[in-house]
């Protein structure tokens, strides 16, 4: 029984290394992957060029973000809120109205 057990033991062990790909294989997602040269436009899709591509979107992403306007007692008003609501998730006993 306890030979049994130590081969399995030691089978398990050794299996996973069998998976691995050999030294020389190259991975299939490798052979697959593709460099991107050209693409088409978000909005018309009209074809553009990879570097007119790449500027396209960095000027969405710096037209999408915003900055906070909201003002410093507002700020802090949610946060206080956010803290109750956690308080009141963790600790549902303790009385907070």
């Amino acid at each position: 029984m306890k030979v049994a057990i130590a081969l399995l033991l030691w089978l398990g062990m050794s299996l996973p290394g069998m998976a691995l790909p050999s030294e020389g294989e190259v991975p299939e997602e490798v052979l697959r992957g593709e460099v991107t040269v050209g693409a088409r436009s978000p909005f018309d899709g009209a074809p553009l060029t990879a570097r007119e591509y790449a500027e396209l979107q960095v000027e969405i992403e710096r037209s999408n973000q915003v900055e906070a306007v909201a003002p410093e007692k507002l700020r802090n008003l949610v946060g206080l809120l956010r803290l109750r609501k956690f308080i009141k998730t963790v600790l549902p006993f303790v009385p907070i109205k």
